[in-house]
């Protein structure tokens, strides 16, 4: 099928505008998985399923390289009313990533056969657990590439992401007093703040010089603690989220954690135990790859400048996919990034549109770039 009379700038918008009507929160995706389905239907794409988790998945083109193209279906919980003002359009998931997403679909749309794979998949929870990219790798991928959307401008690309390492610290002080005789008993809250205070200063030390992208981060993000309000407590967990730049990975940050919990325990005289939540491993893709040859020369074609290589603070899907298979793998896509989650969440409509072209030109370059490697 021909898409060019199709894919029209009015008609991206209106299609991103449907998409931002539906409420598709983490594992309530299926509206959107469904509308996805038929609008791949109807731009040519074939092989088109949900799978099991329902993830969308459907396939243009033929021949290589073989590019995984994904982007998130859900969104943090909260409602916006979709509205145009200008060239700003409104809703929940309008930056993240219902733009990236849909920008992504239209570009893929445009690839004829013979001219490469393109593999586009709309996943369900990467706001949550990541069920959707998950349940992914487990399957035999085979790609040469991978372009994940999330909001990043159109001028910059990022190449790296911070890898996590999520624990849990119970702090016990082996007894519990009557909050009219605080000095009975060591208090395991009091206790929990100093210990995350340390164990944070012992991660985070010698870092001075370093950027935030290149900085160890270690962050007290919940506590629980106590049984009743007039006794102290005797013990307390607490959660940490640690970010892990990519000179370094999760065995090394383990090691440091599992030193350092042993030192303040003796140190204040508790006893601390920690078990690990989450761990992801961090990722950054070659800075010479033809993926990131290949945006250079997208952005340039449509923006007139060469586009920022960027890392990033967070930790995302590109982390699962670039580790597992060892493959180039950036994000990028239309959007502010700080708008995201935000209550007046939005997305530049021109900025949207020029996105779509970003990608286009991008795909085609790859295609250029894979086929000039082999040779």
């Amino acid at each position: 099928m021909d898409t060019s009379f199709t894919v029209t700038p009015r008609f991206a918008v209106k299609m991103l505008e449907k998409a931002l009507r539906l409420y598709t929160p983490s594992l309530e995706e299926k509206s959107l998985a469904e509308f996805l389905a038929d609008k791949c239907d109807d731009l040519g794409f074939e092989d088109i399923h949900i799978d099991d988790v329902g993830n969308l998945i459907a396939k243009k083109g033929s021949g290589s390289p073989k590019i995984l193209l994904c982007g998130h279906m859900d969104t943090v919980p909260g409602k916006i009313k979709v509205r145009k003002e200008g060239d700003t359009l409104f809703g929940r998931g309008a930056s993240d990533a219902k733009a990236p997403l849909l920008a992504m679909l239209f570009a893929a749309a445009s690839v004829q056969n013979n001219n490469g794979t393109v593999t586009f998949v709309g996943a369900v929870d990467e706001e949550g657990n990541a069920t959707g990219i998950k349940s992914l790798v487990r399957d035999n991928l085979d790609f040469d590439y991978a372009i994940f959307g999330e909001p990043s401008g159109l001028k910059q690309v990022t190449i790296a992401y911070k890898g996590r390492l999520a624990i849990n610290l119970r702090i016990n002080v082996g007894d519990s007093a009557h909050a009219s005789a605080p000095w009975l008993s060591k208090n395991a809250i009091e206790e929990s703040a100093v210990f995350t205070t340390e164990l944070k200063n012992m991660l985070e030390a010698d870092q001075k010089e370093k950027t935030k992208g290149m900085m160890l981060t270690a962050t007290l993000t919940e506590i629980r603690g106590g049984s009743s309000h007039n006794i102290t407590p005797k013990e307390c967990v607490s959660t940490l989220d640690i970010r892990i730049p990519v000179h370094m990975n999760c065995k090394m940050v383990e090691e440091k954690i599992a030193t350092s919990v042993k030192e303040i325990a003796k140190k204040r005289k508790v006893e601390a135990f920690y078990s690990i939540l989450d761990e992801t491993e961090p990722f950054e893709a070659a800075h010479n790859s033809a993926l990131v040859r290949a945006f250079t020369l997208g952005v340039l074609d449509i923006e007139h400048a060469r586009p920022t290589l960027i890392r990033k603070t967070g930790t995302g899907d590109m982390n699962v996919i670039g580790n597992r298979l060892k493959i180039p793998v950036v994000t990028y896509g239309p959007g502010d990034p700080h708008a995201s989650h935000t209550i007046n969440e939005s997305v530049s409509i021109d900025e949207y549109l020029r996105g779509i072209e970003v990608l286009k030109k991008t795909l085609h370059h790859l295609k250029r770039l894979h086929d000039k490697k082999k040779k």
